[in-house]
């Protein structure tokens, strides 16, 4: 009798065992890959994912609470502005910097290259960014009326001379959309509108050395609306990523790309698999 009444107990502490073995065993689908981490899933050896946590969230929001302050700082609400929104430098450094450029070594050492570089990349901006407009770097101070004549340097020369950052930053924006075909859609909408973004404000930034301050101004207001839909579209992403984290009941699509066009073969991989046949 007891045996019998044993067996249950026992089939199902066996049952809830092998479903402990399975979910041990069963990879992530493609999509909710890419969904967690901004990148297609690529072949890492060992259990580095199911060992430590997704470092794609703490990256975007650092990346997010620098854009959206600043994006609406360049649309002059509530009477905001000054050059870069030099009130709010320390977040360039504390969080948009600091965080973006940890969650680039997460997704480095998880083995995600892309986004990996991407946070890095955007790491280095904010830094670089808050760096321009802290005086002690004398980033801008340099080009002031009081040591620009002795250098034979004006004011016009220190926006024309940072413009051609932000140049730099829209064409690697242009490659990052590229690369992020196969990734999702959100994503990609993301790094496709930060290169009119950054286009814009280099643009502003010309036109400001070249005394066309209606023109600046014009510019800066169409890059700070291109910036504000990005931050829109970032947060989205952190509400999907976020309420995975904590294995909410329902997630929110952001449109998996990473099946639609498929992956290529490299030919690194290849070799070594033919040295291995």
């Amino acid at each position: 009798m007891s045996d019998q009444n044993s067996k249950p107990n026992d089939f199902r502490d066996d049952d809830m065992l092998n479903r402990v073995h399975t979910a041990g065993a069963v990879s992530i689908p493609p999509h909710l890959f890419e969904q967690l981490y901004l990148s297609p899933k690529n072949a890492v050896d060992g259990r580095l994912r199911q060992t430590f946590g997704n470092p794609t969230p703490i990256a975007l929001g650092g990346f997010l609470l620098c854009t959206t302050p600043l994006s609406m700082i360049l649309l002059e609400w509530q009477g905001a502005g000054g050059f870069g929104g030099a009130a709010n430098v320390g977040s360039y450094f504390f969080i948009g910097g600091l965080f973006l450029t940890l969650g680039g070594i997460g997704e480095w050492i998880l083995g995600n290259t892309f986004p990996a570089t991407i946070f890095c990349m955007f790491g280095g901006f904010w830094l670089t960014f808050g760096a321009t407009i802290v005086p002690g770097f004398g980033a801008y101070g340099t080009y002031s009326p009081s040591t620009a004549a002795a250098q034979g340097l004006d004011e016009p020369q220190f926006y024309a001379t940072f413009s051609f950052f932000l140049v730099a930053m829209t064409i690697l924006c242009a490659i990052f959309t590229v690369a992020s075909i196969r990734t999702n859609v959100v994503f990609f909408a993301i790094l496709l509108l930060l290169v009119p973004t950054f286009s814009c404000l280099a643009a502003s930034f010309f036109a400001v050395s070249q005394g066309s301050m209606e023109t600046a101004l014009r510019f800066q207001y169409v890059g700070a609306g291109l910036l504000l839909a990005v931050s829109f579209l970032g947060w989205y992403t952190f509400l999907a990523l976020i309420l995975l984290a904590v294995e909410f009941p329902f997630s929110l699509p952001v449109g998996d790309l990473s099946t639609v066009i498929k992956k290529g073969k490299c030919p690194a991989v290849e070799e070594e698999d033919m040295g291995r046949v």
